[in-house]
């Protein structure tokens, strides 16, 4: 890494000894030893995405390889099954901070700033009166909601800042990837990076370092290395361990 990357506003990067390497129409190669484990989207009575419930953990090595072409037979890790799967992983997304292409909502108190290329249909958003609407209202209940459902985009597609101070409304995370399943649409997500890990292309690059990212595990993503939300519609399946009800 010859130049230091970009850092999103609000973010706190992790030490550099985390960092994911995507590899030329191969895996992604994890170093650091971040925890990882499946996250299942969990409902709140309303029907809305509410909640992440952790669910089976996987012992890490250093480095580690996870499946980014969705076929392999050793979820999440790498099997080599890339090499014969006919699936096109060249990247494709751009290496500009996502803010240069956000749209921009202003509300009382807080400004909602929104990147829907990246989205990874977590459908976090849709709480409460929907976040566009909800950072509208303003109030201490809606700007809670606003940053909450911020807060819980797998994607990091919605970046929230307060008004007076110009200062993103973020907590800082630890380093971890999570393997999103969603019973709610019988589909297996992305890989949700936190933590401000750096993303790295096969080319040497360095993505925007983000408080949360998410990567496409399905292999059929137009933003690769990112999720564009496409294993819903294709309901992607990992073949991991489903929750237990």
């Amino acid at each position: 890494m010859s130049e230091k990357p970009p850092v999103q506003p609000g973010t706190v990067p992790a030490p550099d000894s985390f960092s994911i390497k995507v590899s030329k129409d191969g895996p992604y190669i994890v170093h650091g030893k971040p925890p990882l484990g499946t996250k299942f989207i969990v409902r709140n009575a309303a029907g809305h995405s509410w909640s992440y419930e952790p669910g089976q953990t996987f012992e890490v090595s250093e480095p580690m390889a996870l499946c980014r072409c969705g076929r392999t037979g050793n979820a999440p890790f790498c099997d080599g099954s890339h090499k014969a799967a006919d699936v096109e992983l060249t990247e494709t997304a751009s290496f500009a901070p996502l803010l240069e292409n956000s749209v921009a909502i202003q509300g009382p108190t807080l400004t909602l700033t929104d990147n829907e290329a990246y989205c990874a249909y977590g459908r976090f958003c849709d709480a409460g009166a929907r976040i566009w609407n909800q950072v509208s209202e303003g109030g201490e209940e809606s700007d809670r909601l606003t940053a909450r459902m911020a807060q819980h985009c797998p994607a990091g597609r919605l970046l929230v800042f307060d008004n007076a101070t110009g200062v993103p409304v973020e907590t800082e995370v630890a380093p971890d990837i999570g393997l999103i399943e969603d019973p709610a649409i019988h589909a297996s997500g992305p890989i949700m990076v936190s933590g401000g890990i750096r993303v790295e292309s096969a080319d040497g690059r360095s993505y925007e370092v983000r408080t949360r990212q998410a990567l496409c595990r399905c292999g059929q993503s137009s933003n690769k290395p990112f999720c564009d939300g496409t294993h819903a519609s294709m309901k992607f399946q990992d073949g991991l361990e489903p929750r237990r009800r």
